[in-house]
């Protein structure tokens, strides 16, 4: 049974690496509490409060407020000790420090302002080498001008330390921290008063209100602008990305954990969830709905780092929004409005979109790899490439009608399905129209398609993978000259096996001389039936069949009558079966013996393969001579059987031999013959 700890108090518990799936912690107070690597699959966190215990925030305030305290002193003497510098005209070198500091702050803030931390930091560190390289080419007190400038540099790198200090406080600790500000400006007031009344100089009543106002107003600007800085870095300003990551790393520690956990379904609905570390977490499908100050947790390279996602999240409102191209695997946006939203190229694989009003979304190139799409309502979206499989879920989709491109000026409804713009899609569907492209094997030619290579490397695939449960499904022109040919495959097939024997059988069978491909096309029904389905679907129809083993060709292709190609003779002549047996007796001489009696080699296979051949009383004597020299051929790469060209060879050969024995009776002992011996070829030749 689930753990129950709703409404419980579990501030500062460690519950590290336990297994809490399932368990339920609605309403609890889980300040403080670690949830580091624990299993927290299914768990319900909705109107929980986490984040930091009161007594680490008393401690912060306390820390920091001992530090402004200190460093108010330090603006004070600033004050005190620089003002006169600059109306000193006996000193070069302080002349010059106070100048220094004033145009490197001068530089830092309004920097940093416009144009962010990173700007600022440059400005200062330019006019800093500015200022040196200045002070140093200086007429009558180089070594003097080079210490005051390096001293100016170095107290305004102190300023710059407290600014960016405070800027990171407040915007951690902001509701904390208001007064602090307060208390910086009147110590520095204090301080100067103090420190005017001590110096040599504190009689002088002109002199002590100059240096009150000077610690007053430094006190005051750097109060502002940091309070300014950590104000726009937790507004999600990208100029302030840095005081941003440091505020919430800085906030987040003490407080709660769930760094390295499971949140897989996980439901944080209305959760309060500042100050929480969430960085490597496991965050598929969990729900963000209303969570409070989401914004202020710690994500790490979770989906949580992008401000416009968090909005989307907490809001479920994404309409006409653009997250093309970001990382989204795992989102829950289950029910959300993402009407018109832009997903080109974005990853949303495992993602929950169950109920999601995505019309007319743009889908290109997105990823779905088990998506929820369950009940989702896609009327008008454009799906352009996009990448479902067979384990998306379209069940109960609505959708209407769909793009199959995206939109342009010229053509506003590309590719639309259904094709008829008065005709709709019934309920359920899509998913039928849709279905037909999972699980398929895509096998795109590009370069000038041999539809006889393309008929035969299927057909050879399809019995060598039964398992695979190939069918074509469809088959797309691409150009003048190039098909996408689509099979269907069961779901478990290895598409990327099946897709480099096929195109490793076509490429030897491009090879073939034209009257070997059409021995072999004219051997089978269905592998003619496919040469022709694919001549029509290239728009070159230029294919018959004449009766039951001759095929025409108009596109280039000639066969003469009177010629002899590869030992296929026109309509009348046959080469000499005496000849080229003895020819391939010949080359079965020039092979080792099989150095175990018990286990033949190539040569004593091909051997009894030639006996078969030529006994056999079912092949007509032009395909025995053609088979004939298939056996030639291979014993003419057994002499090297493990060489890559001699195994392309082989596997040329036993592909033909396959294609000469198909239609004959199955009691046929040539067929008995082939299936026993060529499994044994191509396994000594490497291939089984």
């Amino acid at each position: 049974m689930a753990l129950d700890n709703s409404y419980q108090n579990l501030r500062g518990r460690n519950l590290k690496g336990q297994n809490l799936a399932g368990a339920n912690f609605s309403y609890a107070d889980i300040r403080g509490a670690n949830f580091s690597g624990a299993n927290l699959i299914g768990a319900n966190f909705s109107y929980a409060q986490a984040g930091l215990e009161q007594r680490w925030k008393i401690t912060y305030l306390a820390l920091f407020s001992l530090l402004f305290l200190v460093l108010s002193g330090f603006f004070s003497y600033l004050t005190y000790y620089f003002l006169p510098l600059i109306f000193n005209v006996s000193s070069l070198e302080k002349q010059i420090t106070a100048c220094t500091t004033l145009i490197l702050l001068i530089a830092f803030f309004l920097s940093t302002i416009l144009q962010g931390v990173g700007a600022g930091l440059e400005a200062f560190a330019f006019a800093f080498t500015g200022a040196v390289g200045v002070a140093g080419s200086a007429k009558g007190g180089t070594v003097a001008a080079f210490t005051g400038a390096a001293v100016g540099g170095l107290t305004v790198a102190v300023v710059v330390i407290v600014a960016v200090v405070f800027a990171g406080a407040v915007a951690a600790f902001t509701e904390t921290l208001a007064a602090t500000g307060a208390i910086i400006i009147i110590v520095a007031l204090a301080s100067a008063v103090a420190v005017s009344f001590a110096s040599p100089t504190s009689g002088k009543i002109i002199v002590v209100i100059v240096i009150i106002s000077g610690a007053l107003a430094l006190a005051f600007a750097v109060a502002l602008f940091s309070i300014y800085i950590g104000w726009r870095a937790m507004k999600g300003d990208e100029k302030y990305a840095l005081i941003r990551n440091i505020a919430v790393g800085f906030a987040a520690t003490g407080g709660t954990s769930f760094c390295g956990a499971n949140l897989t379904n996980a439901d944080f609905t209305q959760a309060r969830l500042k100050s929480t570390d969430l960085r490597n977490t496991i965050l598929i499908c969990s729900c963000w709905h209303q969570a409070k100050m989401l914004d202020r947790v710690r994500p790490g390279s979770t989906y949580l780092q992008n401000s416009q996602v968090r909005q989307l999240l907490v809001t479920g409102q994404g309409q006409d929004k653009n997250f093309d191209r970001q990382n989204l695997r795992g989102i829950n946006l289950k029910k959300a409005n993402l009407a018109d939203t832009s997903f080109i190229g974005a990853d949303l694989s495992e993602a929950n979109l169950q109920d999601a009003d995505l019309s007319r979304a743009k889908l290109k190139q997105t990823q779905l790899d088990g998506t929820d799409l369950t009940g989702a309502t896609l009327t008008g979206a454009y799906i352009e490439d996009w990448g479902i499989t067979n384990t998306t879920k379209l069940h109960g989709v609505r959708c209407e009608y769909i793009f199959m491109r995206l939109p342009t000026k010229e053509d506003p409804d590309p590719l639309r399905k259904p094709d008829n713009k008065q005709e709709v899609f019934a309920d359920g569907d899509f998913a039928d129209f849709i279905q037909p492209i999972f699980d398929t094997l895509d096998l795109y030619h590009n370069q000038g398609v041999d539809p006889r290579a393309v008929a035969i490397a299927f057909k050879t695939l399809a019995e060598n993978h039964p398992e695979a449960e190939l069918e074509i499904v469809a088959m797309e022109k691409r150009g003048d000259d190039k098909i996408l040919l689509r099979a269907k495959t069961a779901p478990d097939s290895d598409k990327s096996q099946l897709s480099a024997e096929y195109f490793d059988d076509y490429n030897q069978l491009k090879a073939l001389s034209q009257s070997q491909q059409l021995l072999l096309v004219a051997k089978d029904s269905y592998i003619s039936q496919l040469v022709t389905t694919i001549q029509i679907g290239l728009g070159q129809s230029k294919y018959h069949i004449q009766g039951n083993t001759t095929m025409s060709d108009n596109s280039g292709i000639n066969i003469q009558g009177s010629s002899n190609v590869s030992g296929i003779a026109g309509n009348s002549s046959v080469a000499n079966l005496g000849t080229i047996s003895g020819n391939v007796s010949i080359a079965l001489t020039q092979l080792p013996d099989s150095p175990d009696a018990e286990k033949p080699g190539i040569k004593e296979l091909l051997s009894q393969l030639q006996d078969a051949i030529i006994q056999s009383t079912y092949l007509p004597e032009e395909e025995k001579a053609e088979a004939l020299e298939q056996v030639k051929a291979l014993a003419e790469a057994g002499k090297n059987p493990q060489e890559s060209t001699k195994q392309k060879t082989a596997k040329t050969a036993i592909t033909m031999l396959k294609g000469i024995f198909t239609g004959l009776p199955a009691v046929a002992s040539l067929v008995e013959a082939g299936n026993k011996l060529l499994p044994a070829i191509a396994k000594l030749f490497g291939l089984g």
